[in-house]
């Protein structure tokens, strides 16, 4: 199935074909870093990541950039309220950025540039936007003409006309139009500010992106993200500014994924509505919360609730239950098996029932990136291994070729593919304690364990099992032997 993807601008499914394959240019707005960013953030920065992975999986060479805002009004506020400069501001909020994505397993960008970093490249900007009659100058502020632009409207749906009446513009008499905006505005007493031919000040937020992802990508790039709050008038902007000084398409495929909603609201700052990432992170793990997030279609709405991530830790708990236990199986059964027989690739016909479930995902991947089905795929998988860990024969193999066996460490093998596509590192829980030392003491009281059942000692065979739990160590006998986890 070929890859298709909506594209806000046409607000259509498109196949998705990069302007210069195998590469793919894929900028995403990247963090305002004055604060915790909120769980309705975070679902942004997941679901893109999940699609940059997706991308590579797929053969692309991802080119991935996400900016760093480090200077915006509510920096300067925040600063102000603290006491110190909105470089200290910036510096503190981007390392905490970057410390709670990690926890979530979201992979750096190629590169994160900073607003602050790029100031020449926007003056050179706006420089052409004026030589090119889409900006003008007002006491020292610099404005686009979005009369100039056409197309100006296309990607939001918005008419200027219908935007003028009534829309929650600042009116502003120097403008030729409400709706200009400001690609440079001239400095505040006690703002930070930089030198430009119309005066001292500083950038517009909108000419920043349209300048580090020119800078740092191309003047066409084939994959623009954010949330759907952006796309008026922060996108539209971009679109029209970059456009206007380029001649060319700024963007090939424009994504947006919908709100996190609490009580049906969308949750914001501005609202008061929110969840800070660490405060989530407190109570539920990553994993967890990765997969909640990835619970419905990026497109789609979802709704915060403790039973909606209690739903998916308890999903968690279902895969981490599935893989512990059968790599435990697997490890039994290599440890029994006396074939001297081994091979690079099992036989393909033992591995048709896992490349069902890796094609089932592949499908509905393809299909805008849906996440929801393909986690539904994951769970069908898990049962279905778990179906098979209970019809394996009660006595091990001697071959490292059994087919039960074989069937099932490959469709193990294929559920570990497709979590790692969402990003979802669930490998079980920890040891007690990492070292080979405990796992050998546990190994040893086990096997003891196995020699009292045998000799009907059956008060020390129980007396070593609840002495194991007491300790979180968890013992489940099978056919094929006994095997441990925690808790």
């Amino acid at each position: 199935m070929t890859l298709k993807i909506y594209n806000t601008l046409t607000r259509r499914k498109e196949e998705f074909v990069p302007l210069n394959p195998p590469t793919v240019r894929m900028y995403n707005c990247g963090p305002t870093v004055y604060d915790y960013f909120h769980i309705g953030n975070a679902r942004n920065f997941v679901i893109i990541d999940v699609i940059r992975r997706y991308l590579r999986f797929n053969g692309y060479q991802v080119q991935f950039v996400q900016n760093i805002t480090d200077i915006d009004d509510k920096i300067i506020n925040k600063a102000r309220a603290e006491g110190c400069t909105t470089e200290e501001i910036a510096q503190k909020y981007t390392r905490i950025y970057f410390e709670q994505a990690d926890r979530l397993a979201i992979q750096r960008a190629d590169s994160h540039p900073k607003a602050t970093d790029h100031i020449p490249q926007m003056l050179t900007l706006i420089s052409t936007l004026l030589d090119r009659d889409h900006a003008y100058v007002v006491d020292g502020d610099v404005f686009f003409r979005i009369n100039s632009y056409t197309s100006y409207g296309a990607l939001s749906g918005k008419n200027p006309d219908d935007l003028l009446e009534g829309a929650r513009v600042e009116v502003d008499p120097r403008k030729e139009n409400p709706l200009d905006f400001a690609l440079w505005k001239a400095s505040k007493e006690d703002e930070p500010s930089w030198e430009s031919p119309w005066g001292a000040g500083r950038p517009g937020w909108h000419i920043e992106c349209s300048v580090m992802a020119m800078e740092h990508l191309s003047k066409t790039i084939d994959i623009h993200s954010g949330g759907a709050d952006l796309i008026f008038p922060h996108h539209e902007n971009e679109r029209a500014q970059s456009e206007s000084a380029t001649g060319e398409p700024f963007v090939r495929y424009w994504l947006h994924n919908g709100f996190l909603n609490i009580n049906k609201e969308k949750m914001s700052k501005s609202l008061g509505n929110f969840f800070t990432i660490d405060q989530v992170l407190e109570r539920y793990d990553p994993a967890t919360v990765r997969l909640f997030l990835l619970s419905a279609h990026y497109r789609h709405p979802l709704d915060f609730s403790e039973e909606n991530l209690q739903e998916a830790e308890s999903a968690c708990q279902r895969i981490i239950d599935c893989l512990v236990t059968i790599d435990k199986l697997i490890n039994l059964w290599k440890a029994n098996a006396q074939s001297e027989v081994t091979r690079t690739e099992p036989p393909s016909d033992l591995t048709a029932r896992g490349q069902r479930f890796l094609e089932a995902f592949l499908e509905v991947m393809d299909d805008d990136f849906n996440t929801a089905r393909a986690q539904s795929v994951i769970f069908d998988l898990v049962a279905d291994i778990n179906l098979q860990r209970k019809e394996l024969p009660d006595v091990l193999p001697a071959s490292l070729l059994d087919e039960r066996y074989v069937t099932l460490a490959h469709c193990v093998k294929v559920l570990e593919e497709l979590l790692s596509i969402l990003g979802l590192q669930i490998s079980g829980p920890p040891s007690v304690t990492h070292d080979d030392m405990t796992e050998r003491l546990i190994a040893l009281l086990i096997e003891i364990r196995s020699m009292a059942r045998e000799r009907k000692h059956w008060d020390i065979a129980d007396t070593i099992r609840q002495r194991l739990q007491d300790m979180g160590i968890y013992l489940e006998d099978h056919p094929q032997g006994t095997i441990w986890k925690k808790q």
